[in-house]
């Protein structure tokens, strides 16, 4: 059975999106956060790190939630055959937690830093549907998240000269899936 540890306003939602992607049963556990459950030993035998998310699969515990995404994606049969395909996924996942989320901090030059990368996105998604082509993968996860976070969090990131990002975004927030984890409807 797969075991989702989280806090409110975590990392965690973006496994639960993929996780109802999926359509895989699992089971949620809403850390208190300001309790500081996350320091507590037992979830520090999990996570020496006392960070969420945290996922649990039988004899497999793993954190940070681009593993996770890439080991839900494996697991479920959603990497594709080849290294190559394995790879570009990869490539996405570890782009989103790393250099784009980055890109969000600091302030100071945020929306510079953000033309670089929101540009290069608004290019790959006049031409097609999803990261990937026309079918909606882990990446999407990965990435859209990030994006979708940033009219919640960034105000001062100005998205309304990336077309083909909006019409994305639209794509992704109206998933059901996306509407129930992200957003904690449904």
């Amino acid at each position: 059975m797969l075991k989702l540890y989280g806090g409110a306003r975590s990392r965690a939602s973006i496994v639960r999106w993929y996780l109802e992607e999926l359509g895989a049963d699992y089971e949620f556990v809403l850390l208190d956060m300001q309790a500081g459950e996350h320091k507590q030993p037992d979830f520090l035998a999990l996570n020496p790190f006392g960070k969420v998310p945290v996922l649990t699969d039988d004899e497999v515990t793993l954190f940070e939630s681009g593993a996770i995404l890439l080991y839900l994606a494996e697991k479920f049969g959603h990497l594709g055959p080849s290294p190559a395909d394995k790879a570009i996924a990869y490539q996405w996942v570890l782009f989103a937690n790393s250099t784009f989320s980055m890109g969000l901090t600091p302030a100071e030059n945020r929306n510079e830093v953000m033309a670089r990368y929101l540009q290069p996105l608004n290019d790959i998604l006049q031409n097609t549907s999803f990261l990937l082509g026309e079918a909606f993968t882990v990446a999407d996860v990965a990435v859209g998240s990030i994006l979708a976070y940033i009219p919640l969090m960034f105000q001062d990131v100005d998205l309304s000269a990336y077309p083909a990002l909006q019409a994305y975004l639209k794509r992704l927030g109206d998933r059901p899936a996306f509407q129930k984890a992200i957003m904690n409807r449904g």
